[in-house]
């Protein structure tokens, strides 16, 4: 392992690609070199099995060491018997086969000295050796796992930067001069309105009307609104507080409880489901029914004027629901997928991406993560999978 990690290190100043393969190729060397050590020595299970008879080996003399040298006879019986037991059971076919007898025959007498355990430490030596060669290769096998994962992590962070780097020519094609306020303007016309006219129902209407408008929405997927919380949607429809509006609730949440005692039945009620709910109640916006800028493709905004005019009907005004209209028919009166790559460019490209689209810097840095995934990958097929 000594000899890959100093190769590695040599990688240090590389680039940043050609260490990674660099890198891979070391530990791939690595592992083949260790792979036909272990084969010579006659595979791997073979290999786990001599280790794991030295291992069972020294743990005996490392244990007993103690008890087996000093006068307690019963314990040197049991260490004798454990290491009879041990070696017999031993394949003579397995390699190093005799260490193991010679370890035995050195703490097979009479009486036993820590000289006796040395010389039986010093007998298992060869078996030793196929001990350290399975550290090494399951070493070679690891350090080969995390290259190969720090290939494919690259694959991975190549992918996205290739797809950013095609994602910004796509945009970089778009027509900067196309006139996007046609999209724009009736976007921004509704969105301030129908803003407007939620927020005169959260201060105007009850809050069991507002509650409801909300409620009309789980029937239509493209109007994301946040279900109210089950125990105050269930006060504000039960309790007399609930033809209150929101706005006033929240003031009322605010109040101390001699005040309120004034103004509603329980005042503790109102304070349970209203002031612990304030977050929701506060943040519930028109936001789930404006439509986003640069919008979306011609049929879903189709889709969402529609449902947005469903919900919008319970509360908004004529004019709103005109300007919805007038959305809807965006894609009807414009050329909208010109207009909606352009809006798009133009929201999403910073002065600097055009500045690099323009010295044709983005093409030439995909052209070069390209070939680096394809080398990269290619590298990566024809190395071995631990």
């Amino acid at each position: 392992m000594a000899d890959a990690r100093e190769t590695d290190a040599t990688a240090g100043t590389a680039p940043d690609p050609e260490r990674i393969r660099h890198r891979l190729v070391v530990a791939a060397d690595e592992y083949e070199r260790v792979h036909s050590r272990v084969e010579n020595a006659g595979g791997e299970s073979l290999l786990r099995r001599t280790a794991g008879a030295y291992h069972t080996f020294r743990r005996l003399l490392d244990d007993n060491e103690e008890a087996a040298t000093g006068s307690g006879f019963q314990a040197y019986v049991e260490f004798q018997e454990r290491v009879a037991e041990h070696t017999a059971g031993l394949d003579d076919s397995l390699p190093a086969y005799e260490a193991f007898e010679a370890a035995d025959d050195a703490v097979h007498k009479k009486r036993l000295s820590a000289a006796d355990f040395e010389e039986a430490r010093a007998a298992l030596d060869p078996a030793r050796e196929y001990a350290d060669l399975l550290v090494e290769w399951e070493a070679a096998e690891e350090l080969l796992r995390e290259r190969r994962r720090a290939a494919r992590e690259r694959l991975d962070t190549l992918a996205e930067r290739i797809a950013d780097a095609e994602r910004l020519l796509e945009l970089g094609e778009a027509d900067l001069e196309a006139p996007v306020e046609q999209l724009r303007e009736p976007i921004v016309a509704y969105n301030e309105r129908v803003a407007a006219d939620f927020d005169r129902l959260k201060r105007d209407s009850s809050a069991r009307k507002t509650l409801a408008v909300v409620a009309t929405a789980e029937a239509y997927p493209l109007v994301d609104f946040r279900e109210p919380p089950t125990r105050l949607a269930e006060y504000v429809e039960s309790a007399p507080v609930g033809e209150e509006s929101v706005t006033t609730l929240l003031e009322y949440a605010d109040y101390s409880a001699e005040k309120l005692s004034h103004l509603v039945e329980d005042p503790g009620a109102l304070k349970r489901h209203v002031a612990t709910n304030r977050t929701y109640l506060t943040n519930l916006d028109a936001t789930p029914l404006q439509v986003s800028y640069p919008p979306p493709d011609a049929e879903t905004l189709r889709y969402q004027c529609e449902e947005y005019a469903r919900v919008c009907g319970r509360f908004a005004d004529d004019a709103t629901l005109a300007a919805l209209r007038t959305v809807r028919g965006v894609p009807d009166t414009v050329d909208y997928e010109r207009l909606c790559e352009a809006a798009r460019a133009l929201s999403q490209l910073t002065e600097t991406d055009r500045e690099r689209l323009a010295a044709g810097e983005v093409s030439q840095a995909l052209g070069q993560l390209e070939r680096e995934r394809e080398a990269l990958a290619e590298q990566l097929a024809a190395i071995p999978e631990p």
